[in-house]
């Protein structure tokens, strides 16, 4: 089950509930009873894989419509074991 974050819309109280998907507000505001929304903070997400521009900055200048992609996976690994 997914933790939420919730906000009152009066008091500014937040809280965080442990809820089942799909589920709605956990109900008032326990400080002053107001009315909570679901509260979205800073998410981190990387994305990996072919199609990504660090990925993409791996391909070799004028090599045409070939690529050899054992070799830039190889590149890609080694980048990633550095960084």
């Amino acid at each position: 089950m997914p933790i939420y974050e919730y906000a009152c819309r009066s008091c500014g109280n937040r809280l965080e509930e442990l809820q089942k998907l799909g589920e709605g507000p956990p109900g008032p505001c326990p400080r002053c009873g107001g009315e909570l929304r679901r509260a979205y903070g800073r998410v981190g997400v990387r994305f990996s894989g072919w199609g990504f521009s660090r990925t993409d900055a791996l391909l070799p200048e004028g090599k045409g419509g070939r690529r050899d992609y054992r070799e830039l996976k190889d590149r890609a690994d080694r980048l990633r074991d550095e960084g």
